[in-house]
Formats: structure tokens, C-alpha cells, sequence
């Protein structure tokens, strides 16, 4: 961290973001806690942060990859609704980073057992996953990319606005820790390093196909 110019610093008070649904319905846990796959786009984890602006509150809600640990979609929002975390998978999904039949893992949250994010997932062809409750393990790498993200940026600073809160996010995410910032658990590459690797084969695999001559 030194290296990078980054420095430690204590964290603030807490604040709760997991309230579950005691009428949600039961889903399983699809992942349980195997989070090192092997290909992008078909394993995803989410959760929600909040960030404390002059203006109050700001939500933040992730989605991210597990093979290369890239943030894919982002969304933010004043208040902690239902379409918060399913703004930030429609985004990646948009982007091209959620395949169909992709496992999309989270915690019990209301906002991810909702009747709205069954429909999403439904309508995009993705599984939904969650963890136990009262579990940060059981969706570690969402928490620790939470972690990493306040030390690293939040804790360093206040923000009068929420649009500064989310101007400074985006950056730190799409900016630094996506295209600058070293993952141990991907051998020490960038996240969007390994995920442009990833494309580029694709779009050679497809390329090739497309050349072979059609069946008479």
C-alpha cells in the first residue's frame, strides 16, 4: 500500500444495510463460499454500502465478478429500495458481463429477495443465490471489496453532496481499482486486464467459427 501511495485509516461508525424479509421466499445458497471460477460473466456477487454526505445518506450497490474480482455494475441511490442492486446488475448486464444462466449471489437483504429482483432475474436468465443470514463469510469477497473501497477512499475524506460521494466512487472504481489497482486472488493482475483477455479470446473464438465453412 505504501508503494501505491495508499494509507490505512479508521474506520466510522457503522451503520446497518442488511435487514432481511422474514416472508421472502427460501432460495439456496449456489456458491457456498467456492468463489475462485474459472470464467468470467457467470458468477457474480452484490451487495449495498452506504456512504455519509452533507446532504445525508448516499447507497451504493455492486455487482461484481468472481473469476476477475472486476466491478461490473454500480448504482447509487438516496434511498435503500428494492431497485438499487437490480439497477447495478441491469447496468452490467448492459455492459455485457452478466452471461445467461449466470449465478448472481448476494446476502438475505429485502432489497435482494424481493419480488421485483425475481422478476429481473427472471426476465435476464439468472439464478439467484444468497447466503445465510448474519454471514459476512458466506459473501466475503463483496465484503471485502466494501473494505478495501472505505479505506482506500471514503474514510480518506468528507463529501458535501452525494453527487461528490458518487462522482469519487465511480472514480476510485472505474478509474483505479478496476484498471490500476493489483488483486492477489488473480495472480496480482488488474480486474479489467483479466477481463479483456477473457473478451478478446471470445471474440477470436467467434471470429474463427465465423471463417469455417458452412455445412452443404
Amino acid at each position: 500500500m505504501r508503494e501505491l501511495g495508499i494509507r490505512g485509516i479508521h474506520p466510522r461508525a457503522s451503520r446497518r444495510t442488511t435487514v432481511p424479509d422474514p416472508l421472502a421466499p427460501d432460495r439456496p445458497d449456489l456458491v457456498r463460499r467456492r468463489f475462485d471460477r474459472p470464467v468470467p460473466t457467470c458468477w457474480l456477487v452484490g451487495d449495498i454500502t452506504y456512504l455519509r454526505t452533507g446532504q445525508g445518506w448516499l447507497y451504493m450497490a455492486v455487482v461484481i465478478d468472481l473469476c476477475t474480482r472486476m466491478v461490473v455494475g454500480l448504482s447509487f441511490s438516496d434511498r435503500m429500495a428494492a431497485g438499487l442492486p437490480i439497477a447495478a446488475l441491469e447496468a452490467a448486464w448492459r455492459r455485457g458481463y452478466v452471461a445467461e444462466g449466470a449465478v448472481f449471489h448476494s446476502d438475505r437483504g429485502s432489497q435482494y429477495t424481493s419480488k421485483a429482483m425475481a422478476e429481473w432475474a427472471r426476465s435476464r436468465g439468472v439464478r439467484l443465490s444468497v447466503g445465510r443470514t448474519g454471514s459476512c463469510r458466506d459473501n466475503a469477497v463483496a465484503e471485502s471489496f466494501f473494505g478495501t473501497f472505505k479505506n482506500e477512499m471514503y474514510h480518506l475524506g468528507e463529501f458535501a453532496t452525494r453527487d461528490e460521494a458518487k462522482a469519487a466512487s465511480v472514480g476510485y472504481v472505474e478509474g483505479y481499482y478496476n484498471r490500476r489497482r493489483p488483486h492477489s486472488s488473480i495472480g496480482y493482475a488488474c480486474p479489467a486486464d483479466k477481463m479483456e483477455a477473457f473478451m478478446r479470446r471470445m471474440d477470436a473464438m467467434a471470429a474463427r467459427e465465423a471463417a469455417l465453412p458452412s455445412a452443404a
